[in-house]
């Protein structure tokens, strides 16, 4: 299986980049560029956690590139509100989780916030490792300012969204929801927490294997 690791502009190897002026749109461009740059064709698109958010409308721009989406406990925003809005307020509509309740606490340190959030499956060792390399990357504003979201279209695209039944940030019964949202028609699960790549690659991989099948 021949696959690609994408960079959003400024993360990874764009980390430089001054994204200040681009919009979600040239966002969604440039990632489809890569990936016809890269030689790619009839395309399976992974996304995880908040970059689920532009899989729909790289679908809808490009239908020819991408054949199936597979979305990894991705959150798919209600239409008319940011990114932040439906973290930060319509997800907490009944009450804060463990670990949301922890990213709204401004008296613990950042890092302890993204320990109950994203290490709630990794061992001490693996935390640190993992937390010692957060926050070096950030998407584009225009990212968390995007409201326009669409889902409608996906009815008729094959898509997957793989359940992650240790996720402490994004919690299970919110995956299913988003899952419905984008018209999953698979909803394969893995017990692991929303760093899924990082403590079960294996099974991870395993999945989106078949999933790409």
């Amino acid at each position: 299986m021949r696959c690609l690791a994408l960079d959003g502009p400024g993360c990874g190897a764009k980390r430089s980049r001054d994204t200040a002026a681009l919009t979600f749109e040239d966002i969604n461009r440039e990632l489809l560029a890569d990936i016809e740059a890269a030689g790619f064709a009839d395309a399976v698109l992974v996304g995880h956690s908040q970059a689920g958010t532009f899989l729909p409308s790289m679908r809808a721009l490009r239908p020819d590139l991408i054949r199936k989406l597979v979305f990894v406990s991705c959150i798919a925003p209600d239409p008319g509100l940011t990114v932040v809005e439906m973290t930060g307020k319509r997800m907490r509509e009944a009450g804060h989780t463990q670990a949301s309740a922890a990213f709204a606490d401004d008296t613990l340190p950042m890092r302890e916030r993204y320990r109950i959030m994203f290490c709630n499956d990794m061992e001490a060792d693996e935390a640190e490792m993992f937390l010692d390399k957060l926050g070096f990357d950030q998407w584009p504003a225009s990212s968390y300012t995007a409201t326009d979201w669409h889902y409608d279209h996906l009815a008729d695209v094959p898509v997957s969204y793989v359940l992650c039944g240790q996720d402490a940030i994004l919690p299970l019964e919110w995956q299913e929801r988003f899952a419905q949202r984008v018209h999953a028609g698979r909803m394969p699960g893995i017990d692991a927490g929303h760093q899924v790549m990082n403590t079960r690659p294996e099974a991870l991989a395993e999945v989106l294997l078949a999933e790409a099948g």
